[in-house]
């Protein structure tokens, strides 16, 4: 599912407009967004949390020529499913 099908199924269901249905999952987006910039974790009860983290500098290897590169620090996003989505998800 991406956006567009995501947007199309909360206007259904919500038996809103396509285009209030659109503008309130942009907005929601936006705060989660923000949210995991500020270096907030974003708990969503039933569904999960998504949390920024750092992944450490590491020694890697270039495929091309096998020689050994520096990978840098760098922060990402983790999500880690709730227990109740977990069990859903092996129903």
């Amino acid at each position: 599912m991406n956006k567009a099908d995501l947007i199309n199924v909360v206007a259904e269901r919500a038996e809103v407009s396509r285009r209030d249905a659109e503008a309130v999952v942009e907005k929601m987006l936006a705060v989660i967004k923000e949210s995991l910039v500020n270096g907030e974790v974003v708990k969503l009860s039933g569904f999960g949390n998504f949390e920024k983290k750092v992944r450490a500098a590491r020694t890697g290897t270039n495929p091309a020529d096998r020689s050994k590169i520096e990978i840098p620090e760098r922060q990402t996003i983790v999500f880690k499913p709730s227990k109740t989505l977990k069990e859903d998800l092996n129903k």
